[in-house]
């Protein structure tokens, strides 16, 4: 369930993902004044609707730049998104990684420090979690999101921004353009074609991307706090389910059996078995969407 957005002037980074044009749709149509920042040449195909009902700021690549763009946007909240995605990196991957989730991040809250805007929704992973610790990443990516995570703390300490860091584990939806798991096992069902699987056994924490909305306006919901400047909190289904479990589950939606060879190919180095987050849960949020309903959506548009 949604709370109350609270003010109504936003920044999106991000606004080109999946998660992020579904968050600048959200805001637009609830009456904020939503800008986003892009870099040079982005993808826009998704916002195709919302172009002439938002502002579109090009980041040139400097903390210059940035400085520029977040002060003429004036937000009230700025909901930090943007990162980049690699389950396992090359060598050659190592300056986009670092670039696109460190620099970048602490280019943003610079700007934000220096405009005066003091409202931050920052997105962690779960996979900076692994096997249950408090930190230990799974991968680069995890590394370079808890890299900016630290960076962010001497802002929140030492300057008037006060952040909400969202952990989200996975996330699901109709026409998701992502490479992801869910991707697959719709093709798979629509289309029979065959996959080649790990045993199975792994749990995923699915939550569906309108429920993932309302997780990101309710912790708008929640800023400034006096008393506490970084606040950190989990956005989970409350129910993850194994990939067997998964499959059983778009079978018995779809009425239709899915070709998977288990143990058709093994489980990735580090692969997370329990997705963890040491974090409480967003405190006013809880999903709204089951995953039948979730998964109907995704394979028939059912509402």
């Amino acid at each position: 369930m949604a709370c109350d957005p609270g003010q109504r002037r936003a920044l999106v980074t991000g606004a080109t993902g999946y998660i992020g044009s579904h968050l600048v749709k959200f805001l637009v149509d609830s009456g904020w004044q939503t800008s986003i920042v892009i870099r040079p040449g982005s993808d826009l195909g998704c916002l195709d609707e919302l172009q002439n009902r938002i502002e579109i700021l090009v980041h040139d690549g400097t903390v210059a730049g940035m400085v520029k763009l977040v002060a003429s946007s004036r937000p009230d909240t700025v909901f930090h998104l943007a990162s980049l995605f690699l389950a396992q990196h090359r060598s050659e991957d190592i300056d986009t990684l670092v670039t696109s989730n460190v620099l970048f991040a602490t280019q943003l809250v610079e700007a934000m420090a220096t405009a005066g805007c003091g409202r931050l929704i920052n997105v962690g992973t779960s996979w900076q979690h692994y096997a249950n610790d408090g930190y230990n990443p799974v991968n680069l990516y995890a590394a370079t999101k808890q890299a900016f995570d630290d960076i962010l703390r001497y802002y929140v300490e030492a300057t008037p921004i006060k952040a909400v860091t969202l952990t989200l584990f996975d996330s699901y939806g109709p026409n998701d353009p992502r490479r992801k798991l869910l991707s697959l096992l719709r093709d798979a069902a629509m289309h029979g074609t065959r996959l080649q699987m790990s045993p199975g056994d792994q749990l995923i924490d699915l939550v569906y991307i309108d429920d993932m909305i309302a997780a990101f306006l309710c912790a708008a919901s929640l800023l400034p706090v006096p008393d506490r400047a970084h606040m950190r909190y989990r956005v989970s289904s409350g129910e993850p389910v194994n990939l067997r479990q998964l499959v059983a589950t778009i079978e018995r939606v779809t009425g239709k059996t899915l070709a998977i060879d288990w143990g058709g190919r093994p489980y990735r180095p580090r692969e997370v078995m329990l997705p963890f987050c040491p974090h409480p849960p967003l405190p006013g949020w809880a999903p709204s969407i089951s995953l039948d309903q979730g998964i109907a959506r995704v394979m028939f548009g059912a509402s």
